[in-house]
């Protein structure tokens, strides 16, 4: 399952602004280029992006915890699931945006906070 703000293969230009509200956009700098790291155990995904200055100006990730399903079909079944956006403001402060559901089915929390430093 791909989630918006950190999809797979590398991010084009629209994903680092899909959850950065509108009202910030003037804050941070706009990446230039990708790092992007995949998990092979769990899926998992991780992108930064990187400025003219060759410094981290944005990153992402997003991971789904399964376990699998005892019914008659053996499938797994969604446990825990994050995803997370950041960007860096040009006070040197990061925005960080992060929505996670501890189980399949509930409704997943959002919120936005301000680091000091990147989030990993």
């Amino acid at each position: 399952m791909k989630e918006p703000g950190c999809k797979g293969g590398t991010p084009d230009a629209r994903i680092w602004q899909e959850d950065l509200p509108a009202e910030w956009l003037n804050a941070v700098e706009a990446p230039l280029y990708y790092a992007h790291y995949r998990e092979y155990e769990i899926s998992a995904e991780r992108a930064v992006g990187y400025d003219a200055d060759d410094k981290p100006c944005f990153t992402c990730h997003r991971f789904l915890l399964t376990q699998t399903s005892t019914g008659e079909t053996i499938q797994p079944v969604v446990t825990f699931s994050e995803r997370m956006s950041a960007w860096r403001l040009r006070d040197d402060r990061w925005l960080v945006f992060r929505r996670n559901s501890a189980n399949h089915g509930s409704e997943p929390a959002s919120f936005y906070a301000f680091s000091s430093t990147m989030p990993r």
